[in-house]
């Protein structure tokens, strides 16, 4: 018997629509919202041939949080490449510019900062 799962994001918007606060839940605890600060979000569609993606970040995740979110990112990325692909070269290759994109963004110098101390208000 096949099974449906759903993913949901709630994305709170300021008066210029910029996002202020994501949340995020699935069906394993749908009633447990999860806030983040960024989201990058990339579908494939094999009829079009193209990817399609959904790049947020709420307006007060900073510049060293991006930085570590890209690059965690980027070499995540390069292990779900090699599972899919089995092709251990590029996803090395993958890894190696997600190591260059550290050194260059300094994040292992500027580790980020402890977390976003945010209300949880939860009322939805």
């Amino acid at each position: 018997m096949s099974k449906t799962s759903e993913i949901k994001l709630k994305v709170h918007l300021d008066e210029q629509n910029m996002p202020e606060k994501m949340e995020w839940n699935s069906d394993e605890q749908p009633e447990q919202w999860n806030e983040c600060q960024g989201l990058i979000f990339s579908v494939w569609n094999a009829a079009e041939q193209n990817a399609m993606r959904i790049d947020l970040w709420t307006k007060d995740m900073r510049i060293d949080e991006m930085n570590y979110f890209v690059f965690q990112t980027i070499m995540t990325l390069a292990d779900t490449y090699e599972n899919a692909t089995q092709n251990e070269e590029l996803a090395r290759k993958m890894k190696g510019f997600g190591e260059f994109f550290a050194e260059k963004a300094e994040i292992f110098k500027n580790p980020p900062a402890a977390p976003h101390s945010h209300d949880h208000d939860h009322d939805h």
